[in-house]
């Protein structure tokens, strides 16, 4: 259950929560306290001005203390405090709690001097204090709407703290529903990729994932659903793969086994021209099976090149010569149109000469007689572009993204006057990316076709 990625993200969503709003929670809390000290202090600063300034006034307009005790008792009951008032001479003339008058009174810390208008000695001293003996004393309230009515600081930041402690607790809470909920809408996406990806690996490739999130999650669910239509692309190649072996294994070895059959019942003499037949046959097989064999090499990238810096001209036009002949025996046209000042390549001369002559077999193939082919080379920025025209038949449209897929052919009746297996091409194109070139097709039905590689210029 802890494992669960929808339980990580809510137990990691509400600590951080908790931290952040601890942390506000702590920050307030201090500042709150902080300004209701200031508030106290402001407010126990102006109490004693005003009773300062009520004092003076009594004292001006009754020429001495006579009659203050009434008014510093009422006062005492309105501010919550012990008020203490002494002449200049330190003797108790008014005592909120009543106790002390007309005792000395020996202060444990200094009171306030009333300085009278027009004199120029003190009236006397007021003390402001919770308590007589100036420890500190629960503040009483006082009944709202009386004059002079302020909460005590105390009361004031209990109160603060309150709201302040239930709005957290609120936000807390509120803040946990978003989690979980934002918890389960993160996690619920993963969970669907677990499981098509469980029964993708129990082999059900069809498998999809639909995913509207444009953010990670659906790049991940695109990547998913992209893996998948590869796997199912390629499961499917593999066994069109397999069926096209097994087909292209067949054909000769059937004609190799009639053969042999009919020389035992006598059908057929074991005379030259067969003999000849079976060699055709056996020639086939080991071909198909040599092209098999290099197209796994290319593809894991274990064949073996020898680059050298070659004069690309050179390569071209032998490999043209060794198909003239073929050319020429069906009825066609062979042209070498190469340019004769191109900038040396880094290739393999080998592997460059069999990507054209793949492409020379093919035009011929394909190409009835009269017709022509043109071999052209020429400088392209920084590559050398080599063009293999034909006046053939051409390839159609839909024929043309799957020329480079193994075992390909237009002629869908495999009719083998055609020639090739069907991975030539494929080699062909794994050759020339080996080399750090592409190559591409242009073809237009019955007016013939362009295929065009390209090799990078050496340092």
């Amino acid at each position: 259950m802890i494992h669960k990625l929808q339980f990580r993200l809510f137990l990691a969503f509400a600590v951080v929560i908790l931290v952040a709003v601890g942390a506000v929670y702590f920050f307030v809390g201090q500042m709150a306290s902080g300004e209701v000290q200031r508030f106290g202090e402001r407010n126990e600063q102006a109490r004693s001005s005003r009773i300062e300034f009520q004092l003076a006034t009594y004292y001006v307009d009754n020429g001495g203390w006579t009659g203050i005790q009434p008014y510093v008792v009422q006062w005492g009951d309105l501010y919550g405090d012990r008020i203490i008032l002494t002449d200049r001479t330190g003797v108790v003339v008014a005592d909120s709690e009543e106790k002390l008058l007309g005792q000395p009174y020996t202060p444990a810390f200094p009171g306030l001097a009333l300085l009278i208008t027009g004199q120029q000695s003190s009236a006397g001293f007021v003390y402001i204090t919770p308590d007589a003996t100036s420890v500190p004393l629960p503040r009483p309230e006082n009944p709202p709407g009386q004059p002079g009515d302020f909460p005590s600081p105390l009361s004031l930041f209990q109160a603060i703290n309150g709201f302040l402690l239930l709005g957290v607790l609120l936000s807390i809470g509120i803040a946990l529903l978003f989690t979980l909920f934002f918890a389960n809408r993160i996690s619920a996406p993963v969970k669907k990729l677990a499981v098509a990806a469980t029964r993708l690996g129990k082999g059900d490739l069809a498998q999809r994932v639909a995913i509207k999130d444009k953010g990670e999650i659906g790049e991940l669910a695109e990547a998913f659903n992209a893996m998948a239509g590869e796997l199912e692309r390629s499961d499917k190649v593999q066994r069109n793969m397999i069926a096209d072996i097994a087909h292209e294994l067949r054909t000769p070895l059937t004609n190799i086994r009639g053969y042999l059959e009919a020389i035992s019942d006598g059908v057929v003499q074991p005379d030259a021209g067969t003999i000849t037949s079976l060699n055709e046959e056996a020639a086939l097989l080991s071909r198909l099976v040599s092209d098999l064999q290099e197209l796994s090499l290319a593809e894991s990238g274990a064949l073996k090149f020898d680059f050298r810096v070659q004069d690309i001209v050179g390569v071209l036009k032998q490999t043209v010569e060794t198909k003239r002949p073929a050319a020429i025996a069906k009825g066609l046209t062979l042209v070498d149109a190469t340019q004769s000042d191109l900038p040396p390549v880094n290739i393999d001369a080998q592997r460059i000469s069999q990507v054209l002559r793949n492409l020379l077999e093919n035009a011929i193939a394909h190409t009835e007689s009269g017709g022509s082919i043109t071999v052209a080379a020429e400088k392209q920025g920084n590559q050398i572009a080599v063009d293999v025209t034909d006046t053939g038949e051409g390839i159609a449209a839909e024929d043309i993204p799957h020329l480079f897929e193994r075992f390909y052919r237009v002629d869908r009746s495999r009719a083998r006057t055609t020639g090739g297996s069907g991975l030539g091409l494929k080699i062909a194109k794994r050759l020339v990316e080996a080399h750090g070139g592409t190559i591409t097709v242009r073809s237009e039905p019955g007016k013939g076709s362009c295929f065009t590689f390209t090799i990078p210029i050496a340092a």
